[in-house]
């Protein structure tokens, strides 16, 4: 189903319009609804973690290996 509105535009930016769609081949009605369907598209979700969140391998600076973390915690 489609709503019809009367949208009034410039006309320097519709001689712009008529133009694009004589190149392209199509209608200016759909370089318009194209034009706002990419504009205002729904947000798409994320996909699913798949992976671990963190890399597997050389602990950095931060995480010496010789420490025991009970000895930090219960001193």
């Amino acid at each position: 189903m489609s709503v019809r509105t009367t949208v009034d535009i410039p006309e320097p930016l519709h001689d712009v319009l008529r133009h694009r769609a004589q190149q392209t081949g199509v209608s200016i009605r759909s370089l318009i609804v194209g034009a706002i369907e990419q504009t205002y598209q729904p947000e798409k979700k994320g996909a699913y973690v798949t992976g671990p969140l963190v890399a597997r391998g050389k602990r950095g600076p931060n995480f010496p290996a010789d420490e025991n973390p009970h000895d930090l915690v219960f001193s």
